[in-house]
């Protein structure tokens, strides 16, 4: 019998298929209703039917075990994977304080570094595009921006 390479196999596939290069026959082996292996001899082209199903079976498997979700999905399973969790009420609470805190320390800015930090980060304009406006180089801009940052950190202890 010819090598074939190892497949896996459905458990619903009850048919191996094989083929003898010696006498050119191709054969499909199976256990019938009694449980007797019945080898029967296929032509060339019921050989590759039933090796195209094997191959399509094999596909189902192996999308099967690659996108479809194997465990049990209860409610909270599914609340542990929302995108959007309710944050608990103590990390609402620090959330609302470095809120505070940060814009505190950012109305503590001088009015140019407030400025060119609010419409970096808040209006996503770049160096650029602030500099154009302002009529300054972009590096006068990225360097405000950056002592800016460097003061926030400093005030919230970062």
């Amino acid at each position: 019998m010819a090598n074939r390479p190892k497949r896996r196999k459905s458990k619903d596939n009850p048919y191996t298929l094989n083929y003898c290069e010696e006498r050119n026959v191709y054969t499909v082996s199976f256990k019938d209703g009694k449980g007797i292996l019945q080898n029967i001899e296929v032509s060339e082209e019921i050989y590759k039917t039933f090796d195209k199903f094997e191959l399509d079976d094999i596909k189902e498997l192996n999308e099967y075990d690659r996108h479809i979700e194997h465990s049990e999905i209860y409610e909270n399973n599914l609340n542990n994977r929302a995108m959007d969790k309710p944050l608990s009420v103590d990390d609402e609470v620090v959330r609302k304080i470095l809120t505070e805190e940060l814009k505190k320390a950012i109305q503590e800015l001088p009015e140019t570094q407030k400025r060119r930090l609010e419409k970096y980060y808040f209006r996503n304009m770049t160096f650029e595009e602030i500099a154009q406006e302002e009529n300054c180089t972009k590096m006068a801009v990225k360097f405000s921006v950056d002592i800016a940052i460097e003061k926030i950190s400093k005030k919230l202890k970062f």
